[in-house]
């Protein structure tokens, strides 16, 4: 899809949990990491705003995304390339 140039972009991978507004879709990025006290394993997810010029990520698909600079208030991300289409129609 988008060729990544920057030096600095961050890329992660992430679920697609909604494509309400134009050019813009809603992921949501999970990581696993140890609480530094007890050591259990937690899930802590964060939910990111993320360009999609062409609109083709659907909900539910797994996408990769990559960080940019700001391209509204909250848009600071933009999609990649989608890796897996949902099932859902």
């Amino acid at each position: 899809m988008n060729k990544i140039d920057q030096k600095d972009s961050r890329i992660v991978m992430g679920t697609a949990v909604g494509n309400a507004l134009n050019k813009t879709v809603k992921v949501k990025i999970e990581r696993r990491t140890a609480h530094p006290v007890y050591g259990k394993i937690m899930t802590l997810s964060v939910n990111r705003l993320v360009h999609d010029e062409n609109n083709v990520c659907k909900k539910g698909d797994k996408v990769a995304i990559s960080s940019i600079r700001p391209k509204s208030k909250n848009k600071t991300w933009q999609l990649v390339e989608v890796i897996t289409n949902s099932q859902d129609t």
